[in-house]
């Protein structure tokens, strides 16, 4: 039997907002946006990925801001933060994780599973784009 990880629920404040920087910035497509009076569940799912996320009133218990970790992958996080710096999001520039943590990029580093970039969304929810163009 296989076990997929199918939907992460992030907490925000303001799901409108949300859902613009999701939708508009990040470029994720709207999968739904369901109102139930006491609840709104949106849904939003990065191009390519098996995995959503939710956003909504009433999804959730964590404060808006709370989740850090969250991780998309692809195969060139130079590109992809150009991408993303271009569409107005905050993004830091790419880095390398090594021994000593976290150095900055040089121009001939091989990226492959070790090169990030990392931003936040509107509420502070911590994201990390990884480069991985091969797996072991």
């Amino acid at each position: 039997m296989n076990w997929t990880l199918e939907v992460v629920v992030v907490p925000v404040s303001d799901v409108d907002r949300a859902k613009e920087f999701y939708a508009e910035r990040m470029g994720f497509a709207v999968d739904h946006d369901s109102d139930f009076g006491q609840m709104r569940v949106v849904q939003l799912t990065p191009r390519g990925s098996g995995c959503s996320i939710v956003i909504g009133k009433g999804v959730g218990e964590m404060e808006p801001g709370s989740l850090k970790g969250l991780q998309l992958v692809v195969n060139d996080v130079r590109a992809a933060r150009e991408e993303l710096a271009g569409r107005g999001v905050d993004i830091g520039e790419v880095r390398v994780a090594g021994p000593g943590g976290y150095r900055p990029a040089k121009e001939d580093d091989d990226l492959n599973n070790v090169g990030f970039a990392f931003f936040a969304d509107p509420d502070g929810n911590g994201w990390a784009v990884q480069q991985i163009t091969a797996r072991a």
